[in-house]
Parts: structure tokens; sequence; C-alpha cells
């Protein structure tokens, strides 16, 4: 990106990494323009940063209560679908290799 078309409060990617945030500040160190970015705290050449498209929030993976899973466990460990399961191995640990 060019220095002209940089902003704060820009939404910005730095495509090496993948990383990407809104920038805080603009610095020019040794003739070069680096604008940090919120979500790392650092700063990144300009020249490597491209505009953001979209969204950058991850999809945040859906987290069931540990006791629900417990009880989901306890369930399958009593009920007739892990008797099958035991039924169809010969009880042998091998371990390949």
């Amino acid at each position: 990106m060019l220095p002209e078309e940089i902003v704060k409060g820009m939404r910005v990617r730095y495509p090496r990494t993948g990383t990407s945030g809104t920038i805080l500040r603009i610095e020019h160190i040794r003739g070069e323009v680096f604008a940090e970015l919120d979500s790392t705290n650092l700063l990144y050449r300009i020249d490597q940063l491209i505009p953001a498209s979209g969204s950058d929030k991850t999809t945040v993976a859906i987290r069931e209560d540990a006791k629900k899973v417990i009880e989901r466990e306890l369930a399958f460990a009593a009920g007739n679908e892990m008797a099958e399961a035991l039924k169809n191995i010969d009880q042998s640990c091998e371990g390949g290799g």
C-alpha cells in the first residue's frame, strides 16, 4: 500500500502470516513507513500490508459444558453401543511396530 492510502483506524492484513488488525499509529523510521496493528502491537511496513476484506473474527468453536460431555460419555459407556464395540475387537494390543 502507498503511504497516502494508510490512515489510523483502517483494517489491514499482513499476508505473509495472515495477521490482520486495525492500524493504531503510523511511524516513519529511517525513511520507511510503518503501521502498528492492534492485534499484535507490532510495526509492519505499509508496503507489505493490504486492505482487509470482511471480518477477521475467527469462528468461535462451541464449547459444551463439561457436565454435559461427561453425562453423554457415561450414557454411551452404559448403553448397547459400547458393548457392541467391545464385541467386535479381539482384546489385543498391537502397537504396529
